[in-house]
Protein backbone atom coordinates (compact mmCIF):
# COMPACT_ATOMS: atom_id res chain seq x y z
CA UNK A 1 0.00 0.00 0.00
CA UNK A 2 2.88 2.38 0.77
CA UNK A 3 4.28 1.83 -2.73
CA UNK A 4 0.84 2.41 -4.25
CA UNK A 5 0.31 5.65 -2.33
CA UNK A 6 3.82 6.80 -3.24
CA UNK A 7 3.07 6.12 -6.92
CA UNK A 8 -0.25 8.01 -6.65
CA UNK A 9 1.42 11.01 -5.04
CA UNK A 10 4.17 11.06 -7.66
CA UNK A 11 1.92 10.64 -10.69
CA UNK A 12 -0.70 12.92 -9.16
CA UNK A 13 1.73 15.71 -8.37
CA UNK A 14 0.66 19.15 -9.62
CA UNK A 15 3.42 19.30 -12.24
CA UNK A 16 2.72 15.84 -13.69
CA UNK A 17 -1.03 16.40 -13.67
CA UNK A 18 -0.70 19.79 -15.38
CA UNK A 19 1.35 18.37 -18.24
CA UNK A 20 -0.78 15.23 -18.64
CA UNK A 21 -4.01 17.25 -18.62
CA UNK A 22 -2.64 19.52 -21.32
CA UNK A 23 -1.99 16.54 -23.57
CA UNK A 24 -5.42 14.99 -22.91
CA UNK A 25 -7.59 18.07 -23.50
CA UNK A 26 -7.64 17.89 -27.33
CA UNK A 27 -8.52 14.18 -27.20
CA UNK A 28 -11.66 15.01 -25.21
CA UNK A 29 -12.55 18.38 -26.73
CA UNK A 30 -12.58 17.53 -30.45
CA UNK A 31 -14.68 14.32 -30.26
CA UNK A 32 -16.93 15.98 -27.70
CA UNK A 33 -17.77 18.92 -29.94
CA UNK A 34 -18.27 16.71 -33.00
CA UNK A 35 -20.59 14.35 -31.13
CA UNK A 36 -22.50 17.24 -29.56
CA UNK A 37 -23.19 18.86 -32.93
CA UNK A 38 -24.11 15.51 -34.47
CA UNK A 39 -26.50 14.55 -31.69
CA UNK A 40 -28.18 17.94 -31.40
CA UNK A 41 -28.65 18.39 -35.15
CA UNK A 42 -29.99 14.86 -35.63
CA UNK A 43 -32.29 15.15 -32.60
CA UNK A 44 -33.68 18.58 -33.46
CA UNK A 45 -33.92 18.19 -37.23
CA UNK A 46 -34.04 14.55 -38.34
CA UNK A 47 -35.62 12.63 -35.45
CA UNK A 48 -39.38 12.12 -35.96
CA UNK A 49 -41.90 13.98 -33.79
CA UNK A 50 -43.37 12.17 -30.81
CA UNK A 51 -46.86 10.77 -31.37
CA UNK A 52 -48.15 12.45 -28.19
CA UNK A 53 -45.95 15.50 -27.60
CA UNK A 54 -45.17 16.40 -31.19
CA UNK A 55 -42.05 18.50 -31.65
CA UNK A 56 -42.18 19.77 -28.05
CA UNK A 57 -40.39 16.62 -26.87
CA UNK A 58 -37.19 17.61 -28.73
CA UNK A 59 -35.98 19.53 -25.71
CA UNK A 60 -35.30 16.07 -24.29
CA UNK A 61 -32.01 16.00 -26.23
CA UNK A 62 -30.73 18.81 -24.01
CA UNK A 63 -32.72 18.32 -20.82
CA UNK A 64 -32.04 14.64 -20.14
CA UNK A 65 -28.25 14.65 -20.79
CA UNK A 66 -27.97 17.79 -18.63
CA UNK A 67 -29.92 16.10 -15.82
CA UNK A 68 -27.72 13.02 -16.05
CA UNK A 69 -24.62 15.21 -15.93
CA UNK A 70 -25.83 17.20 -12.90
CA UNK A 71 -25.79 13.95 -10.91
CA UNK A 72 -22.78 12.36 -12.61
CA UNK A 73 -20.60 15.41 -11.87
CA UNK A 74 -21.65 15.49 -8.23
CA UNK A 75 -20.76 11.84 -7.79
CA UNK A 76 -17.36 12.44 -9.39
CA UNK A 77 -16.84 15.52 -7.23
CA UNK A 78 -17.68 13.46 -4.14
CA UNK A 79 -15.04 10.86 -5.03
CA UNK A 80 -12.42 13.59 -5.48
CA UNK A 81 -13.51 15.25 -2.23
CA UNK A 82 -13.20 11.97 -0.30
CA UNK A 83 -9.71 11.38 -1.71
CA UNK A 84 -8.75 14.93 -0.80
CA UNK A 85 -9.93 14.57 2.79
CA UNK A 86 -8.46 11.11 3.36
CA UNK A 87 -5.10 11.35 1.59
CA UNK A 88 -4.65 15.16 1.39
CA UNK A 89 -3.83 15.09 -2.33
CA UNK A 90 -3.81 18.62 -3.69
CA UNK A 91 -4.85 17.67 -7.22
CA UNK A 92 -7.90 15.87 -5.80
CA UNK A 93 -8.84 18.99 -3.83
CA UNK A 94 -8.63 21.19 -6.91
CA UNK A 95 -10.43 18.63 -9.06
CA UNK A 96 -13.36 18.64 -6.64
CA UNK A 97 -13.45 22.44 -6.64
CA UNK A 98 -13.23 22.56 -10.44
CA UNK A 99 -16.26 20.26 -10.70
CA UNK A 100 -18.57 22.60 -8.81
CA UNK A 101 -19.08 25.40 -11.39
CA UNK A 102 -19.47 22.88 -14.22
CA UNK A 103 -22.04 20.94 -12.23
CA UNK A 104 -23.87 24.16 -11.39
CA UNK A 105 -24.14 25.03 -15.09
CA UNK A 106 -25.55 21.62 -16.00
CA UNK A 107 -27.99 21.76 -13.08
CA UNK A 108 -29.19 25.23 -14.05
CA UNK A 109 -29.59 24.05 -17.65
CA UNK A 110 -31.60 21.08 -16.39
CA UNK A 111 -33.96 23.34 -14.45
CA UNK A 112 -34.32 25.80 -17.34
CA UNK A 113 -35.06 23.19 -20.01
CA UNK A 114 -37.32 21.30 -17.63
CA UNK A 115 -39.36 24.45 -17.05
CA UNK A 116 -39.63 25.10 -20.79
CA UNK A 117 -40.72 21.50 -21.33
CA UNK A 118 -43.16 21.65 -18.44
CA UNK A 119 -45.16 24.56 -19.84
CA UNK A 120 -46.66 22.73 -22.86
CA UNK A 121 -46.89 19.41 -21.01
CA UNK A 122 -48.21 20.49 -17.59
CA UNK A 123 -49.47 24.00 -18.29
CA UNK A 124 -46.93 25.60 -15.93
CA UNK A 125 -43.24 26.44 -15.97
CA UNK A 126 -42.69 25.35 -12.40
CA UNK A 127 -44.25 22.92 -9.97
CA UNK A 128 -42.87 22.27 -6.50
CA UNK A 129 -42.80 18.53 -6.95
CA UNK A 130 -40.13 16.30 -5.45
CA UNK A 131 -37.90 15.92 -8.52
CA UNK A 132 -37.83 19.61 -9.44
CA UNK A 133 -37.39 20.77 -5.85
CA UNK A 134 -34.56 18.34 -5.09
CA UNK A 135 -32.82 19.35 -8.34
CA UNK A 136 -33.11 23.00 -7.29
CA UNK A 137 -31.58 22.09 -3.93
CA UNK A 138 -28.71 20.48 -5.85
CA UNK A 139 -28.07 23.81 -7.60
CA UNK A 140 -27.98 25.56 -4.21
CA UNK A 141 -25.51 22.96 -2.92
CA UNK A 142 -23.23 23.54 -5.90
CA UNK A 143 -23.38 27.31 -5.30
CA UNK A 144 -22.73 26.84 -1.58
CA UNK A 145 -19.63 24.77 -2.30
CA UNK A 146 -18.32 27.45 -4.64
CA UNK A 147 -19.09 30.19 -2.13
CA UNK A 148 -17.43 28.38 0.77
CA UNK A 149 -14.30 27.74 -1.29
CA UNK A 150 -14.02 31.43 -2.16
CA UNK A 151 -14.81 32.62 1.38
CA UNK A 152 -11.71 31.10 3.04
CA UNK A 153 -8.40 32.75 2.20
CA UNK A 154 -6.19 29.70 2.78
CA UNK A 155 -6.71 27.63 -0.39
CA UNK A 156 -5.94 24.27 1.21
CA UNK A 157 -8.27 24.88 4.15
CA UNK A 158 -10.91 26.23 1.79
CA UNK A 159 -10.76 23.12 -0.39
CA UNK A 160 -11.02 20.80 2.61
CA UNK A 161 -13.95 22.68 4.11
CA UNK A 162 -15.74 22.69 0.76
CA UNK A 163 -14.94 18.99 0.26
CA UNK A 164 -16.63 18.22 3.57
CA UNK A 165 -19.71 20.12 2.38
CA UNK A 166 -19.62 18.07 -0.83
CA UNK A 167 -19.87 14.84 1.15
CA UNK A 168 -22.67 16.21 3.31
CA UNK A 169 -24.62 17.23 0.20
CA UNK A 170 -24.26 13.73 -1.21
CA UNK A 171 -27.44 12.77 0.66
CA UNK A 172 -29.46 14.72 -1.91
CA UNK A 173 -28.40 12.53 -4.84
CA UNK A 174 -30.50 9.43 -3.98
CA UNK A 175 -33.39 11.77 -3.13
CA UNK A 176 -33.27 13.20 -6.66
CA UNK A 177 -32.97 9.76 -8.25
CA UNK A 178 -35.77 8.07 -6.28
CA UNK A 179 -38.02 11.10 -5.79
CA UNK A 180 -40.45 9.99 -8.51
CA UNK A 181 -40.84 6.64 -6.72
CA UNK A 182 -41.06 7.93 -3.16
CA UNK A 183 -43.53 10.78 -3.74
CA UNK A 184 -46.44 11.60 -6.01
CA UNK A 185 -45.04 13.87 -8.72
CA UNK A 186 -45.82 15.32 -12.12
CA UNK A 187 -42.45 14.15 -13.36
CA UNK A 188 -42.33 10.91 -15.34
CA UNK A 189 -42.01 7.87 -13.12
CA UNK A 190 -39.50 5.93 -15.23
CA UNK A 191 -36.28 6.78 -16.99
CA UNK A 192 -36.08 7.56 -20.69
CA UNK A 193 -34.37 4.25 -21.47
CA UNK A 194 -37.14 2.27 -19.76
CA UNK A 195 -39.68 3.71 -22.20
CA UNK A 196 -38.19 1.76 -25.13
CA UNK A 197 -37.71 4.79 -27.29
CA UNK A 198 -37.58 4.46 -31.03
CA UNK A 199 -33.93 4.10 -32.14
CA UNK A 200 -34.23 7.26 -34.25
CA UNK A 201 -34.89 9.16 -31.00
CA UNK A 202 -32.70 7.12 -28.66
CA UNK A 203 -29.44 7.26 -30.60
CA UNK A 204 -29.14 11.08 -30.79
CA UNK A 205 -29.95 11.21 -27.08
CA UNK A 206 -27.15 8.76 -26.27
CA UNK A 207 -24.75 10.60 -28.58
CA UNK A 208 -25.40 13.87 -26.75
CA UNK A 209 -25.00 12.06 -23.42
CA UNK A 210 -21.53 10.86 -24.44
CA UNK A 211 -20.67 14.31 -25.82
CA UNK A 212 -21.55 16.05 -22.57
CA UNK A 213 -19.21 13.76 -20.66
CA UNK A 214 -16.34 14.49 -23.04
CA UNK A 215 -17.03 18.23 -22.81
CA UNK A 216 -17.16 17.95 -19.02
CA UNK A 217 -13.78 16.19 -19.01
CA UNK A 218 -12.34 18.93 -21.22
CA UNK A 219 -13.66 21.71 -19.01
CA UNK A 220 -12.59 19.91 -15.84
CA UNK A 221 -9.01 19.48 -17.05
CA UNK A 222 -8.85 23.12 -18.12
CA UNK A 223 -10.25 24.43 -14.84
CA UNK A 224 -8.01 22.21 -12.73
CA UNK A 225 -4.95 23.38 -14.67
CA UNK A 226 -5.91 27.01 -14.02
CA UNK A 227 -6.38 26.31 -10.31
CA UNK A 228 -3.00 24.58 -10.22
CA UNK A 229 -1.28 27.57 -11.78
CA UNK A 230 -3.01 29.88 -9.31
CA UNK A 231 -2.14 27.86 -6.20
CA UNK A 232 1.34 26.81 -7.35
CA UNK A 233 2.38 30.16 -8.83
CA UNK A 234 5.41 30.44 -6.55
CA UNK A 235 6.70 26.93 -7.22
CA UNK A 236 9.79 26.41 -9.36
CA UNK A 237 8.07 24.18 -11.94
CA UNK A 238 5.55 26.93 -12.71
CA UNK A 239 8.29 29.53 -13.19
CA UNK A 240 10.30 27.18 -15.40
CA UNK A 241 7.23 26.31 -17.45
CA UNK A 242 6.43 30.01 -17.88
CA UNK A 243 9.92 30.61 -19.22
CA UNK A 244 9.71 27.78 -21.74
CA UNK A 245 6.21 28.74 -22.93
CA UNK A 246 6.91 32.47 -23.18
CA UNK A 247 7.78 33.51 -26.77
CA UNK A 248 11.30 34.83 -27.13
Amino acid sequence: MNRLMRWIHIKGSPENYYRLAGRLIPWFAIPGLLLLVTGIVYGLVFAPPDYQQGDAYRIIFIHVPSAWMSLFIYLGMSVAAAIALIWRIKVAELTAMACAPIGAVFTALTLLTGSLWGKPMWGTYWEWDARMTSELILLFIYLAIMGLYQAIEDRRKAARAASLLVLVGLVNIPIIHYSVQWWSTLHQGVTVLDRKMDPSMLWPLLIVAVATKLIFATNLLQRTRLLLISTESRKRWVREMAKTETPS
